[in-house]
């Protein structure tokens, strides 16, 4: 699965005529439609409040304090130097922001970033998408929310499925309403395994919260040897402990370390994922290096010491299908709830100790 991988085009300075001629071809097709609308509809915005908030109200000011004082001394040939001034400097901002917009459109703005990932992918054998619908992973995250896009997404285009990107949902209405981004990586693999999650703490909050968006029941997890546990938490189902010891061996335990510490990590069915709590910069070939990597490493090594697993409650090893109970994971109540809880009691607890006291 090892591969050769081809940066030039994220590296490399680009043609501005490629870029041209790129846009011409895709500029109706879905996904750079929208993100096209999306952000001229953004800089559009940015550009005027940016004038109207820092250039455009001190010039009125200055125009018409000039005014106020002309009407009041009866001389109104004085204002029109200072009207003239300021329309000129007003008309030299807004050219120049034009020109600066334009600049940027053309030699770093999102048409470019489009062409440089999708050279990448084509270098690649990838395909690359700057918007999808959605994704149809069992993942934790892939099932949380509504308004689920992908953004920057890239796919293998033959073989093995491989597939990494950011991922974007939204939860909550109104004033709680919350939109929710992540980075991603996807592999496809050989057997159906037990779901099995590894809670990276590195990218825990505040006591040790996990930033996932699911707790899990604490008797389902599971010591490793080593220093494993202080890079991660292992969760799998009761009675299948031995499961996980047979697909997380100690070769297996220092790749996750050295090579996927910052993220978090779910084997379900037959994926293994990979979750960043912050989306990737997909422009940076160092990001592709590291995710590829992950593939390259961690997923080569889970793909060869899964290839023969077989759950034994089945009782048929051609079956490639794992048992209900060890299926899913049992969901626990979140640390939050139990700080909120604690806190509340505490409180409680004292009022009515210094109640009695009194």
């Amino acid at each position: 699965m090892l591969r050769s991988i081809d940066y030039s085009g994220l590296i490399y300075p680009v043609n501005p005529h490629d870029v041209a001629v790129f846009k011409s071809s895709r500029r109706d097709h879905f996904g750079y439609s929208h993100i096209q609308r999306t952000g001229t509809i953004v800089l559009i915005v940015v550009v005027v409040a940016f004038f109207a908030l820092f250039l455009g109200a001190p010039i009125m000011g200055i125009v018409g304090g000039s005014f106020q004082s002309a009407f009041s001394s009866g001389n109104f040939f004085a204002a029109i130097p200072v009207l003239f001034f300021s329309l000129l400097v007003l008309a030299l901002i807004v050219g120049g922001g034009y020109v600066g917009v334009k600049s940027w459109r053309k030699h770093g703005g999102p048409w470019q970033r489009f062409y440089r990932m999708n050279k990448f992918a084509d270098d690649n054998d990838l395909v690359f998408s700057p918007l999808d619908s959605t994704a149809f992973y069992p993942g934790l995250i892939f099932t949380q929310g509504g308004n689920r896009s992908i953004h920057n997404r890239f796919r293998s285009a033959s073989g093995r499925t491989l597939d990494y990107g950011n991922y974007r949902y939204t939860t909550g209405s109104g004033k709680n309403r919350q939109t929710h981004n992540w980075g991603f990586l996807a592999l496809e693999l050989d057997r159906a395994l037990p779901h099995m999650v590894l809670d990276a703490t590195a990218n825990n909050q505040l006591f040790g919260v996990t930033n996932l968006p699911q707790t899990f029941a604490k008797n389902q997890a599971l010591s490793l040897e080593g220093d494993f546990d202080t890079h991660f938490t292992l969760y799998c189902p009761k009675a299948y402990e031995r499961d996980a010891l047979y697909v997380f061996t100690p070769d297996l335990m220092a790749l996750l370390i050295d090579k996927a510490a910052p993220y978090d990590v779910e084997v379900v069915d037959r994926w293994l994922l990979v979750y960043s709590p912050k989306p990737f910069d997909l422009v940076d070939p160092a990001v592709h290096r590291r995710l590829l990597g992950i593939a390259d490493t961690v997923g080569t090594k889970a793909l060869r010491q899964s290839r023969n697993y077989a759950d034994e409650t089945i009782g048929d090893r051609s079956v490639n299908l794992v048992a209900p109970r060890g299926q899913r994971l049992k969901s626990g109540v979140p640390t939050a709830t139990l700080i909120t809880a604690g806190i509340f009691i505490a409180v409680w607890g004292l009022q009515f100790f210094l109640r009695m006291a009194g």
